[in-house]
């Protein structure tokens, strides 16, 4: 949940509310926090469909004075390499002045009517800091149409890290607003340029 000036215990609360493994998921975070203060915290659980199988998963996002810490934690069914269920919890620090940019992506409904301060059916945070990024390239090509010639490539380069969607259907209302509240905070954190 988005909070600011939030303490270790609110966001143990949190990822216990969102009941995906809590002692696990908190033991990576905890960690990762260390004993810095936290300033904003969202906590997302969400659920997919692989072909036959559901699959959790949930995503835990701090933002300390210094530092934008991800964590992420997977489950997977047994295979061939294990005979039981397994988790897989990965957590990434991340200093506020290496995040490069912030979008957030608002859908909302019945544009022509809306009123400032109306919450968005659906909100994407998508969040660089250039550990990860797309390519999408295609031929170029010149105004001719019958130019035959090799004009190389052309595209784009996309900051992709972190994507997180989140929805009034899928997630509730509160948690729309909580991922507002965190963007707003991590926005916030790095515009001082002093970091």
């Amino acid at each position: 949940m988005a909070k600011t000036s939030t303490t270790t215990q609110g966001l143990r609360a949190a990822i216990e509310r969102s009941g995906y493994y809590p002692a696990l998921v908190a033991e990576a975070v905890e960690a990762a926090v260390g004993g810095e203060p936290m300033r904003s915290y969202l906590v997302h659980q969400e659920t997919t469909f692989d072909q036959n199988e559901v699959r959790r998963h949930v995503t835990v996002l701090v933002l300390t004075d210094n530092r934008f810490i991800v964590s992420h934690t997977d489950e997977q069914a047994a295979d061939s390499t294990s005979p039981t269920p397994y988790a897989t919890t990965s957590t990434e620090s991340v200093k506020i002045g290496r995040i490069s940019s912030i979008v957030v992506s608002r859908v909302v409904a019945n544009p022509e009517s809306y009123k400032p301060g109306t919450l968005p059916r659906e909100v994407v945070l998508t969040i660089g800091w250039g550990a990860v990024s797309r390519i999408d390239l295609e031929p170029a090509a010149c105004g001719d149409p019958n130019c035959e010639a090799d004009h190389g490539y052309t595209g784009n380069s996309t900051a992709d890290d972190l994507s997180l969607r989140v929805s009034e259907a899928g997630d509730g209302p509160e948690t729309v607003r909580e991922a507002l509240a965190f963007a707003q905070a991590l926005s916030e954190a790095t515009a001082d340029t002093t970091r």
